[in-house]
């Protein structure tokens, strides 16, 4: 999908915001790049300077040609003076007026070839100049441009590692993605076709005007005209297209939003029987993408042929007033000529430049959304100076008075106090949305608490750098993610210095070599994130492995069984069994099965903690714990309401 396309991804949904502080910060982003963009504009004024004097030298050669031709016809051995003077005697005052203006005429003489030839061969190294200043113009654009995406795209990554985890929960990815690639793509797409263009475009206005002024003021002035009516057409044109162009990027978000739905959910769609609804849904969508392009394309397109109508008049009136200057003897063939030449470069670049209007306005509004991201809200810095975990680190956990809250608005966790000795298993269980995950996600630093404080080994996790928590816990998910690489790569991708050996000894242990080596290509079997090669529950045991790997202090099992059958359930518990041992671990889990030997089960309800105990005196209490047990294993003796 193409950036400038129908289905252009990186399309801004909505004209940009605040265009003039936009195009600033975007223009001031080009500041490491001060030297090339001296040599752009030199490069340019060069390449213009060259094109511009073509047209004065073209038609110096006409005046060659035609001084030769009127020449051959006048008698020979008579002076310029003496022919003009015979012209006006025979009533013919118009042709010698423009004979009187002849500057090279020698009559009974024909075309003088050998200036001829030399104005031509200058010509020729004139546009060649203009050529290589061009092509090197050109380089150094491409690389002023790529250079300055290739630092905004730095800057989006490393701004990206510093957002904390909320913004990523409010912003769906899809447009996160859009921002990160496509527009960025748009970015440097538009800075690549106006860059350039548009400096040698008011390079090319002020040359040319310049060029024009020394032929003739008053053609130039006629020329001028026309200036006002061709911004004007471009603007009421602009006017009337841009809402076209915002509804069509909002159509192609929403069509792609809908394309990867029914893309990642096919089995669903396939199962649940809505293959129609869903070409419903793409047939409306994309009907109105094609009525908003359309519409879009139609509108803007209607400026090239209007300013060429423009362009045109323009035209015709200083054909029609050189020629009569001409007559008059007040200009040469020649410099009529290179005046049409230069009303012709003249036009050219302003149509050019109202044409980039549509461009700019998208690539600003990239540029905005793209701005919008490396703005947003960071995480709070890590303390100076960082305190140090006392060596070795135990995994004491205690959380103390913790409050927290998503939504100021909707309590969550208040007044929460629990401690997690060196060593032992904490299974945390409850109903959806009890607060289980969170409890994790303050742990782990992902949101900071709101009140109270959580330590590790008695030192407050507030006060330690994000990495140095980071580093002593290994996590396993309910959603597996792996990247495209090797299942060897992928076991060990916490540990860079993992070797084979400690890799295939992690496999082992938890039960996923048994099913590699039966792999074509065993540990150097290559998968993805969409995991063909592999089962949903192997998947899972692959992020056990790479857990069990990085040997970490504190152990998070967030329904790391819940993808694998009873089978392997059992010998993934196996395995978690010897990972646990001498760690202390958070176990978050809705088979109460999978938690019975854990040392302390937490039993959580809106955010508070109702239950605690193990496993048989959560039982003998009757409370909470016991009915979910009942809710899992014991039969219904009732139909349900």
């Amino acid at each position: 999908m193409g950036g400038h396309g129908p289905m252009g991804m990186g399309m801004p949904g909505e004209k940009s915001k605040d265009f003039g502080s936009s195009a600033k910060r975007l223009a001031r982003r080009l500041g490491p790049e001060r030297v090339r963009l001296t040599g752009v504009i030199v490069l340019g004024v060069l390449s213009v300077a060259a094109a511009v004097a073509g047209p004065k030298l073209l038609g110096r050669a006409t005046n060659v040609i035609f001084e030769g031709l009127v020449g051959r016809r006048l008698p020979a051995g008579v002076s310029k003076e003496q022919a003009v003077a015979a012209l006006r005697a025979q009533g013919q005052g118009k042709v010698a007026d423009m004979l009187q203006a002849m500057t090279h005429v020698v009559p009974g003489q024909g075309v003088d070839f050998t200036r001829l030839g030399k104005i031509l061969v200058v010509v020729m190294a004139v546009y060649v100049a203009s050529f290589l200043f061009g092509w090197v113009q050109g380089r150094l654009t491409a690389r002023i441009v790529q250079n300055t995406v290739l630092r905004m795209r730095a800057d989006v990554e490393s701004k990206l590692s510093r957002l904390p985890l909320s913004y990523f929960d409010k912003q769906p990815r899809g447009e996160l993605l859009s921002r990160v690639t496509n527009d960025i793509d748009n970015v440097a797409q538009t800075m690549q076709q106006t860059l350039s263009q548009l400096i040698t475009s008011v390079l090319t206005v002020v040359g040319v005007l310049v060029m024009m002024l020394t032929i003739s003021w008053q053609l130039t002035l006629i020329a001028l005209v026309t200036i006002p009516l061709t911004i004007g057409i471009a603007g009421a044109i602009a006017a009337r297209s841009k809402p076209q162009f915002i509804q069509q990027w909002r159509w192609t978000g929403e069509l792609n939003a809908h394309i990867e739905e029914m893309f990642t959910g096919h089995a669903l769609v396939t199962v649940f029987g809505r293959q129609k609804e869903a070409a419903a849904t793409f047939e409306d969508r994309n009907r109105k993408l094609f009525d908003s392009s359309f519409r879009a394309q139609f509108i803007s397109g209607i400026i090239q042929p209007a300013l060429g109508f423009v362009a045109n008049l323009n035209y015709l009136l200083v054909a029609v007033v050189g020629a009569l200057r001409i007559t008059s003897g007040a200009m040469t063939l020649g410099d009529v000529q290179a005046f049409i030449q230069y009303s012709r470069q003249f036009s050219q670049p302003i149509t050019q430049i109202a044409s980039m209007a549509n461009l700019l306005q998208s690539g600003v509004a990239s540029a905005e959304r793209v701005f919008e991201l490396l703005d947003a809200p960071e995480q709070g810095p890590d303390p100076l100076p960082a305190a140090t975990l006392p060596a070795p680190v135990r995994g004491r956990v205690a959380f103390e008075h913790v409050s927290f809250r998503y939504d100021p608005e909707t309590p969550l966790i208040d007044d929460l106090s629990l401690v997690a000795e060196p060593g032992q298993t904490i299974a945390i269980v409850g109903p959806t949305g009890a607060g289980k995950t969170t409890l994790v996600n303050l742990l782990m630093r992902f949101y900071e608490v709101d009140g109270g404080r959580i330590t590790l080994d008695g030192v407050d996790t507030r006060t330690l750098t994000r990495d140095e928590l980071r580093s002593q816990m290994g996590m396993v998910l309910q959603d597996t993610w792996l990247y495209e690489g090797t299942i060897e790569d992928n076991i060990g991708y916490g540990v860079d210095s993992a070797t084979h050996e400690q890799v295939v000894e992690a496999a082992a242990a938890t039960h996923v070599d048994r099913f590699v080596r039966t792999l074509p290509d065993g540990y150097a079997t290559t998968i993805d994130d969409e995991g063909g090669t592999v089962s949903a529950g192997e998947k899972q045991l692959l992020t056990i492995a790479r857990a069990f790997l990085s040997d970490p202090t504190i152990l998070i099992l967030d329904e790391a069984t819940s993808s694998v059958d009873t089978r392997t359930e059992v010998l993934v518990q196996h395995a978690m069994n010897a990972l646990r041992q001498g760690r202390t671990s958070f176990v978050i889990a809705h088979r109460l099965s999978t938690i019975r030997d854990a040392d302390l089960i937490l039993v959580m309800e809106h955010g508070a903690i109702v239950e605690q105990g193990s496993h048989e005196e959560l039982l003998a209490a009757d409370g909470a714990y016991a009915r979910l047990y009942a809710s899992q294993f014991a039969a219904a003796t009732s139909p349900v309401d």
